[in-house]
């Protein structure tokens, strides 16, 4: 499952206004520090209502940051990456990625399982001019 384009737009609309600070961190205070906890909500809450229409913002749509990190890792899959490197990447098992990542797995498994049933089908074919 890609990343929804509205959550590519507004990351980069983002990044576009405020840049990134030297860590790499998208979101920080006006001081260029660290959002405390209580104000992070708020403040995505807020990011979310400047940048979604209203359709969106219905939708739940990135509801919270987390959410992006999920859709981040089903990209990586989704892009062929192999699932024990998404694992690695994301900082979790591979037991974790299968079980949160279950059903994006299992429809790339049915993806590839059609891949190597053409694969079977060509072997078996006769060659033709032969």
């Amino acid at each position: 499952m890609p990343i929804p384009p509205v959550l590519v737009r507004m990351l980069r609309e983002h990044i576009e206004r405020f840049g990134v600070a030297p860590d790499g961190r998208l979101f920080r205070n006006a001081a260029g520090n660290y959002i405390e906890a209580a104000a992070y909500g708020i403040t995505w809450g807020r990011a979310r209502e400047a940048t979604l229409t209203l359709d969106e913002h219905a939708l739940a749509l990135a509801k919270r940051p987390y959410d992006l990190r999920h859709a981040g890792i089903s990209f990586w899959l989704a892009s062929g990456v192999d699932p024990a490197e998404c694992a690695r990447r994301a900082g979790q098992s591979i037991q974790a990625l299968f079980r949160y990542c279950a059903k994006f797995l299992a429809e790339a498994r049915n993806h590839a399982n059609t891949l190597i049933e053409e694969s079977m089908r060509r072997w078996d074919e006769p060659e033709s001019g032969v």
